[in-house]
Formats: structure tokens, C-alpha cells, sequence
């Protein structure tokens, strides 16, 4: 057996994603050192034990009550999505609602789907779209890199804004608060998208199809591919292959909910009442130690008037779930009024717990080059959500 030479840079062969470098570099040692830094960071304030039984209960329970429940969403909105698709009614949106989609987002109407389906459960919710040909056609190659971005913008809204009119017998006032947290929300959303765009068209310049005629031999705007058999059996088909598809998505994206999430955990919880005891979600409190230190230029732009409401958007980054359950607490205390609300609703919204899907969710659509690209935006969309949310409450407040 006989091996080629190949030269530092090139591509290995048969692996177009994989190129040959020196076996040990400087990247070699960094990586040494920020993982030796990492692992001794945890191990010296938890405990070795400890964290190593923090680190597989919360993956453990990630799997069970985070992936598993995300998949559950993914299969109902691709049964619905690929339901919708096989009776054109994804069309119908595509022309009503392309003069909002356009204008906002850059992206076409049939987007709106998406928007509906993961305001009312979950940012996975999108992900169908990037698989269904129903959509695809309406697609530019650079706006499905967007997808992620814009899913994230309005996940989990129905539950963040239900779960904050619910604090009305504590503070009263706070339709409009958590409206105007809502619209802060989408504007936020707006800089998110049209920012991850951006690099969307830099990779695959703004005129390159998902879809084209020529492919698919028909006009695929004027038509449709439809599954065989009557409407009954069109309608089962349409449903299971949708659902399928969830399946094989929400497997997709659980390596990078588990991994990232499992670490945003360890760096945004701390431990229960002073001792570590090696159970799930416990860890060093580095995010909220973290965003103390930039109390300074976050309360000012977000309006907080105590230093632990930044406790919010910072855990919201990696849960909202548990971001929304500081919420009692915090108005109980006093820490928080109608005010933090508002801007508490565009945040939760707009992030969605996003740096615990969104490695995953790039993974799903093929574009898991423009992770961070797609991280990045996303952070500064989140951002301007506070923001716009805080000076939306003092205009209309």
C-alpha cells in the first residue's frame, strides 16, 4: 500500500470540508491552554466530582426535557408546514403578506409561516422550511442562512408574552408594556436578520436560486408539485413526511443543544444555597458576575434601576424558561416595574434561549460555517431588542 504526498493547505481527498495542517501549531497550544483553564475554573470552585456529575445530569436532562420536547415541536410544525405546502396555501401567503416580509426582513412572504409557527411554540419551529420544496422556491440561496436568525426572533413569543400578562396581579399596567416589548421585539429582529443577511449575500451573492426552472422543468411559480393519490391520502402522506422530516431534524440539531447548552448552564448558574451537590444546572455564575461588571453600560440602555435585573437577559441567552422564572421574584423584591417588563419581554423574545439551539439549527440547515457569523447578529439583534423596547416604553409608556 502505497500513500500520496500532500501538502500543508490542500484538501484531503473525498473530504472537500477538511484540509492537511501541521499535527502540532500554535492553535495546538492555545487550545491546550483555554481547555485546561476551563475544565481547572469549574473543578476549583465545584469540585471534580462535582462537576463532572453536573456536566452529565444536565446533558441527561437536556436530552430528555429540552431535545425531546424541541423534536415534539419540530414534527407538528413540519407536518403542518408540509400540509400547507402540498395545498398551496403556503402561495397564498407568499402574495398577502411578501409587501410586510419583504420591507422588514428581505425575505419572502412565505417566511410568515415560520413566523406563526415558532411564536406560538418554539425557534425549531423553522426549520421545516429549509427542507420543504413548497418554500424553497421562493427562496434566494442567501436567505435561507437567515432562517435560524429569524425563527429565534419570534420563539417561544406566545409563552413569554402570556407567561408576563400572568404578573398582572403584582404590577398593574402591563398590556401595553408587554406590547410594546413585543414590537421591540420584531425591530430588534429586524437588525438580527437584515445584519445576518448581510453575510448571507457575501457568501452566495444575492442572485443565486434555491430553486430554478430549468431544474425542476416547470414554472415553479405559476405551479406545484403535488404528492399522488386523493385528497385523503394526500393529506396522511403530506402529514408523515412532514413529520419525518422532524425527526430527522430534531437528531440534527441535539449534538449542538447538549454540547453548547450543557456549557451556557455551567456558566450561568451557580450553586443551590452555597453547597454543590453534583445535580443538574449547577456551575460557577460567571454570566451573571459577567454582566454585573458591565452594570454600567447596560442599565443605562435597557433602564434598569437594580443591578440584578441583568440577571434576565443574561440567563435568556441560554434559557428563557429560566429566565422567566426570576420574574416573581424580581417584582416581589422591588427589583423590577412595569418598565423592566417591557424590556424584559422584547429580550426574553428575541433571544429565545438561542445560544442553546442555534449551533444546532445552523447545523440543520448545511451552514455550520456561519454559526458564529449567525451567533454574533443574533447577540446584537437581542441587544437592540432592549433597547428599542426601553425607548418604545419611554415614548408610549
Amino acid at each position: 500500500m502505497s500513500f500520496g504526498v500532500q501538502r500543508e493547505g490542500e484538501v484531503e481527498a473525498g473530504r472537500p470540508d477538511r484540509k492537511i495542517v501541521k499535527a502540532i501549531s500554535t492553535e495546538t497550544i492555545v487550545c491546550l491552554v483555554v481547555v485546561v483553564a476551563l475544565f481547572a475554573a469549574f473543578a476549583w470552585q465545584m469540585g471534580l466530582a462535582n462537576m463532572f456529575k453536573t456536566m452529565m445530569g444536565t446533558a441527561h436532562d437536556l436530552i430528555l426535557n429540552t431535545v425531546l420536547f424541541l423534536m415534539g415541536v419540530i414534527i407538528l410544525a413540519g407536518a403542518a408546514t408540509s400540509f400547507l405546502s402540498e395545498f398551496g396555501i403556503v402561495s397564498i401567503a407568499n402574495r398577502i403578506l411578501s409587501p410586510l416580509m419583504k420591507p422588514l426582513f428581505g425575505l419572502p412572504g412565505a417566511t410568515s409561516i415560520g413566523v406563526v409557527a415558532t411564536y406560538l411554540s418554539d425557534n425549531p419551529a423553522i426549520m421545516p422550511l429549509s427542507a420543504d420544496k413548497g418554500f424553497l422556491k421562493y427562496f434566494k440561496r442567501w436567505q435561507l442562512t437567515t432562517l435560524v436568525n429569524l425563527g429565534t426572533v419570534f420563539g417561544m413569543g406566545l409563552i413569554v408574552t402570556t407567561y408576563m400578562l400572568a404578573q398582572s396581579s403584582a404590577t398593574q399596567g402591563l398590556g401595553k408594556a408587554v406590547l410594546l416589548g413585543n414590537i421591540g421585539a420584531v425591530l430588534g429582529g429586524v437588525v438580527s436578520v437584515r445584519a445576518m443577511g448581510y453575510f448571507g449575500k457575501r457568501k452566495y451573492g444575492t442572485e443565486v436560486d434555491v430553486m430554478t426552472e430549468e431544474d425542476e422543468g416547470y414554472d415553479i411559480l405559476r405551479y406545484r408539485e403535488v404528492r399522488e393519490g386523493n385528497v385523503a391520502q394526500r393529506t396522511l402522506k403530506s402529514l408523515l413526511d412532514g413529520g419525518v422530516h422532524g425527526v430527522k431534524t430534531g437528531l440534527d440539531i441535539m449534538p449542538g443543544i447538549v454540547i453548547i447548552c450543557t456549557l451556557v448552564m455551567m456558566l450561568a448558574y451557580g450553586s443551590k444555597d452555597g453547597v454543590y451537590t453534583g445535580g443538574a444546572y449547577e456551575g460557577i455564575a460567571f454570566f451573571p458576575w459577567f454582566g454585573e461588571k458591565l452594570s454600567f453600560l447596560i442599565e443605562p440602555l435597557f433602564g434598569f434601576t437594580h443591578p440584578e435585573a441583568i440577571a434576565f437577559p443574561v440567563t435568556s441567552l441560554g434559557s428563557v424558561g429560566a429566565a422567566l422564572a426570576m420574574v416573581p421574584r424580581f417584582l416581589e423584591n422591588g427589583i423590577i416595574g412595569v418598565k423592566e417588563i417591557c424590556v424584559f419581554t422584547a429580550i426574553g423574545i428575541c433571544t429565545a434561549g438561542f445560544l442553546s439551539t442555534h449551533v444546532g439549527m445552523m447545523d440543520g440547515i448545511k451552514e455550520r460555517n456561519l454559526t458564529n457569523v449567525a451567533i454574533a447578529t443574533h447577540l446584537v439583534g437581542a441587544l437592540c431588542a432592549g433597547v428599542f423596547g426601553h425607548a418604545l416604553f419611554l415614548v408610549f409608556g
